[in-house]
């Protein structure tokens, strides 16, 4: 059986979807972009400040479902380009310190306008 995740301290779905779903001892969140939780704007102008702020969603998603960071097993990181590919990983490695599995990858547009996405799949503690 499966649960549905909810917090207000991350953005609310833009879509048909659930910010995670947890199976057993296991949450898949979806991809969080870097929306403010409270007014739903985007945060930041370039991609370090995207980033902090999607990590900072992620944790709140994570928290909400019983897990953290530390327990992020694979996250799969969507970029709107490789040039942004260097400093993407310097902010990522602040809040991923125990090194998951990872994917990432440049796609050609991501949900408004958005520079970064992440989605993470992580244990429960």
């Amino acid at each position: 059986m499966s649960s549905k995740i909810h917090t207000d301290k991350a953005p609310a779905a833009i879509g048909p979807y659930s910010q995670a779903v947890v199976i057993g001892n296991v949450v898949f969140t979806s991809g969080q972009i870097p929306l403010d939780p409270v007014t739903g704007e985007m945060v930041g102008t370039n991609i370090t400040e995207q980033t902090h702020r999607v990590c900072k969603n992620l944790e709140a998603v994570l928290k909400e479902a019983g897990s953290s960071l530390e327990k992020v097993v694979k996250t799969t990181c969507f970029l709107s380009t490789m040039a942004d590919f260097a400093e993407f990983n310097a902010v990522y490695a602040q809040y991923f310190t125990e090194k998951p599995a990872r994917s990432c990858v440049a796609v050609k547009e991501l949900p408004k306008g958005s520079l970064v996405e992440v989605e993470v799949v992580a244990e429960i503690e």
